[in-house]
């Protein structure tokens, strides 16, 4: 339910070029990434489709760019089969971005960045993204197009997320990457835990368990289950899906590593469940 593809020939990813402190060393990511280096990662794994999430394209050009260059690639085995975009709902002109993505047949939803942390090392954004009158207004549109919003964020706006999802009902939010529990303290796991909570309590908002190898370096299958169930104890198994955020997490595991994990952490449930 989460991967990105990128071109680096093309100059639309800054970020990959430039770096992003957030992310440490990203030599790792500095190569085109196209959909046959997607399907070598899957191997054989039981692929049957995927949902390409925005790569952070250039932000000073017209985001529907991205969109059209997906369609162009006419990815093969349902590679990007379905796309979540990106918009910036806080902009000028917020619903000519929104009908403009939405007449591609393959954009789902708009994913929006308010990863906000006191630590700047980990942060992207400034605070209060989301409770800013720009930025529910245009949450507000969103809602009325039908497509749904897509967060990556921190614990810290777990707070702004439940507001904005009790005022806008109608809005489908998700979370990516378990709602990055990356302060490992006590303290952050807590608060982490607590922003789950909160955030599951409006029935409007699901979470992806993807990249959930990131966030501590010991990968042992018991540490990796406390992120993944965390979740799905949170949200439940019908406002939980599975990701990866390829080629991100190769950082940290194999897509058929992470697969295997998964799979193996939710084995307990049922078979309706694990669908």
């Amino acid at each position: 339910s989460h991967h990105h593809l990128w071109d680096l020939a093309m100059g639309r990813h800054r970020w990959l070029t430039e770096g992003l402190p957030a992310l440490g060393d990203l030599g790792y990511l500095r190569h085109t990434y196209l959909p046959d280096d997607y399907l070598r990662d899957v191997g054989t794994v039981n692929f049957a489709g995927s949902v390409h999430v925005e790569a952070v394209w250039d932000r000073a050009r017209d985001p529907v760019e991205e969109t059209a260059w997906l369609d162009s690639l006419n990815p093969p085995r349902n590679v990007a089969h379905r796309c979540v975009a990106f918009a910036d709902l806080a902009g000028h002109g917020v619903e000519a971005r929104l009908e403009a993505q939405a007449a591609h047949q393959r954009v789902a939803g708009v994913r929006e960045t308010i990863r906000w942390h006191p630590n700047p090392a980990k942060s992207w954004t400034q605070p209060g993204l989301v409770d800013s009158t720009a930025f529910r207004a245009g949450a507000a549109r969103l809602a009325q197009t039908g497509m749904l919003l897509e967060l990556l964020m921190n614990p810290y706006q777990a707070e702004e997320v439940a507001r904005l999802a009790r005022d806008l009902p109608d809005l489908p939010i998700l979370l990516n990457h378990c709602s990055t529990p990356n302060d490992r303290d006590p303290e952050g796991i807590a608060r982490w835990r607590a922003g789950l909570a909160m955030m599951a309590a409006c029935p409007n908002v699901a979470i992806k368990v993807s990249n959930f190898g990131a966030y501590d370096p010991d990968r042992s299958l018991p540490m990796l289950a406390g992120t993944v169930l965390g979740c799905i104890e949170a949200f439940g198994p019908d406002r939980a899906l599975f990701g990866t955020d390829y080629p991100v997490a190769r950082r940290n595991m194999t897509y058929q590593a992470m697969v295997a994990a998964f799979a193996e952490i939710v084995s307990g449930f049922s078979a309706d469940e694990q669908k």
